[in-house]
């Protein structure tokens, strides 16, 4: 869903860009206050795992591919203000390191899958939790709520094409909502399993009841969580499905696509997840890979560590 570079009017991406710093700068506000320190590897965590699992691309119906957002995931592990902060840092990473979403774009992807889809699924999370409680009902809660964050980010991304005049609303709305209807399922399944697998291995992020010295510290979950997420970019990545995206496909099927600049406005180093010098594409996808996941997680930990810059109990707003 990362748009690229032309799709979007200048007063669009304006407007979005905007948008997207204020949603930001509350969220670094917000979590200045409420961060403690010893949650700043779990960010860098989440960043780094977002990060190899934008990657895999996988297969949905009519020769579509989708991959996970990660806003909910994040959300529900570390919450909202962190979820805005990590997507945010990933998202800006894949722009300027792999030209993945265009410069002019990127308030515009920003807003959509940093802002709403945390935004919003995090709401929805909260209140599916309020009406059922236990183990089912929070992954239950999960589920939707990735599910809906994938369709509403899609519904936003569709107004902003039509606001650009790029294709009629009532032809984008449909199409981007429906085939990201069947991405939410995806998105939804990755997302469960794994807060279903967090539950078990640091059941105080859920429970504040759970005494913490029974829960593995966050420095070694983190560096576990690190090896799982370089394994996903070196082991899976280059196996990922190669159908275009829900947008490229909606922009093919409705005949936009052409609108999209060929070249990035600003040179990225790593454009298109390849090496420069490498010719094999599964060798150059398993560098990049293992290149960006650690980017996101040393930009997200360093970005941690400011805003958390000492050890201080939430509660306590010291």
């Amino acid at each position: 869903m990362h748009i690229p570079d032309g799709f979007l009017s200048p007063a669009t991406a304006l407007v979005t860009g905007g948008l997207a710093a204020a949603g930001l700068g509350y969220a670094l506000r917000r979590a200045r206050k409420t961060l403690p320190s010893s949650a700043t590897p779990l960010l860098g965590l989440g960043a780094a795992f977002v990060f190899a699992a934008q990657m895999l691309n996988f297969p949905v119906a009519g020769g579509t591919s989708g991959h996970l957002i990660g806003g909910v995931l994040v959300a529900v592990l570390l919450g909202p203000m962190a979820a805005v902060v990590v997507m945010s840092a990933v998202l800006m990473l894949q722009c300027f390191l792999f030209a993945d979403g265009g410069v002019t774009a990127l308030g515009a992807n920003l807003f959509n899958m940093a802002i709403v889809a945390p935004g919003v699924g995090y709401a929805v999370y909260r209140g599916v939790r309020r009406l059922f409680g236990g183990l089912r009902g929070r992954l239950f809660a999960t589920a939707f709520a990735a599910w809906l964050s994938t369709v509403v980010a899609s519904v936003a991304c569709a107004g902003e094409l039509a606001l650009s005049g790029i294709v009629p609303w009532r032809l984008v709305l449909p199409a981007m909502a429906g085939v990201h209807m069947l991405i939410g399922v995806g998105e939804a399944l990755i997302t469960t399993l794994v807060v279903a697998a967090v539950v078990r291995v640091r059941p105080d992020l859920f429970d504040p009841d759970v005494e913490r010295e029974r829960a593995p510290r966050a420095g070694d979950v983190a560096v576990y969580g690190l090896l799982v997420s370089a394994g996903l970019a070196v082991f899976v990545a280059p196996f990922a499905s190669g159908w275009p995206d829900g947008l490229e496909k909606v922009a093919g099927v409705l005949g936009f696509d052409h609108h999209a600049m060929t070249a990035p406005l600003v040179g990225a180093p790593l454009p298109g997840y390849g090496v420069p010098g490498i010719d094999s594409g599964t060798l150059a996808t398993i560098v990049a890979g293992l290149a960006g996941t650690l980017a996101a997680f040393l930009a997200s930990y360093a970005l941690a560590r400011v805003l958390a810059p000492r050890e201080r109990a939430v509660e306590t707003g010291e």
